[in-house]
């Protein structure tokens, strides 16, 4: 089961909507519904640690850079995992280190790559 989107006011004060886009197999940022940014992602079966959801590419425009919404949006992303009931294996190097700076929020969930 997926969060419902969420609302967030950026570090200059702007409202951005999180919200989870199974169909493309992503989580995004919006500004007045316009996609600003994206956390891509694949969904496979473990190997016997059930079903992963394999993070390949983070993004955020240019434009909306140094707000802080790249956090933003990979702690929803990853939140929405653990309420999916879904592992993390972190290929994207941003989604890596979100995860090395929150130490212990997500161990538990996460498969690191080889």
């Amino acid at each position: 089961m997926s969060l419902p989107p969420t609302e967030h006011r950026d570090d200059e004060g702007r409202v951005v909507v999180v919200r989870h886009a199974p169909e493309q197999q992503r989580y995004e940022l919006l500004d007045d519904g316009t996609v600003i940014g994206h956390a891509d992602y694949r969904d496979l079966e473990g190997n016997g640690a059930g079903a992963q959801r394999h993070f390949l590419h983070t993004e955020v425009d240019e434009a909306y850079g140094g707000r802080g919404l790249a956090p933003v949006l990979v702690a929803y992303a990853l939140d929405d995992v653990r309420a999916s009931d879904l592992r993390i294996v972190p290929h994207c190097p941003y989604v890596a280190s979100w995860l090395r700076k929150h130490e212990g929020r997500f161990d538990d969930l996460v498969d690191w790559p080889a």
